[in-house]
């Protein structure tokens, strides 16, 4: 169980990166020109198809295969003590892997297919374009409603478990009921859970590098 719980500890930090990463690129660096005609906006993504291509599958799909390896980790951990807090949270773990791998296939080959289409009908490609956004966002882009359930049960399992830190937990608890909040539809709350969950992975990947629990 101790490789399994670095390889989670490990995981985390990874996952903290990729969060802080995302932030970092769309905040800085990617310039989409949202006031332009289509025409406009397709040249751009055509131009840029390949870092976004990149940058997609790092947040979505890496990031997917990685809390795999974490909520595996986290229900070992959590499983002696509070075993059906573990297994309910583990589910919503798993769900939330797939919903996550599958917003940035969606959202690539989404992209391919749209820049493929606006050659010869720019138009109908940004509705297309459109709708994918919206998938994707609804998987997991924007909704993090599963990712939240999956903290706060954890949190509430490694509470009354005495698993992880107290005071861990308590964020953790903060970051799975902002999670929740995103069903509202206001972007303050997915950055929030955004922000709150790199610090929750990067104190969670420490932890579990450092615990001597077996």
């Amino acid at each position: 169980m101790n490789n399994l719980q670095k390889a989670g500890g490990v995981t985390a930090l990874f996952q903290a990166a990729i969060y802080l990463s995302a932030f970092v690129f769309f905040g800085a660096f990617w310039n989409f020109p949202a006031d332009a005609d289509a025409v406009q906006k397709f040249a751009f993504l055509a131009e840029n198809q390949g870092i976004l291509s990149i940058v997609t599958f790092t947040i979505y799909v890496l990031f997917g295969i990685l809390l795999a390896v974490l909520v595996l980790a986290l229900h070992e951990r959590l499983k002696v003590n509070t075993p059906i807090l573990s297994q309910m949270a583990a589910i919503f773990g798993v769900v939330w892997v797939g919903l996550v791998i599958a917003s940035g296939m969606v959202s690539n080959i989404g992209l391919a297919v749209a820049l493929e289409l606006s050659v010869q009908q720019p138009e109908q490609a940004m509705a297309l374009w459109r709708t994918i956004n919206a998938v994707v966002e609804g998987l997991g882009g924007g909704n993090e409603i599963v990712g939240g359930l999956w903290v706060l049960l954890l949190s509430i399992a490694a509470l009354k478990g005495k698993a992880l830190p107290t005071t861990l937990n308590y964020l953790g608890l903060f970051v799975g009921v902002v999670g929740i909040l995103t069903i509202y539809p206001a972007d303050i709350f997915t950055e929030i859970f955004g922000i709150s969950q790199i610090v929750w992975f990067s104190w969670l990947g420490v932890v579990l590098l450092t615990s001597r629990k077996s």
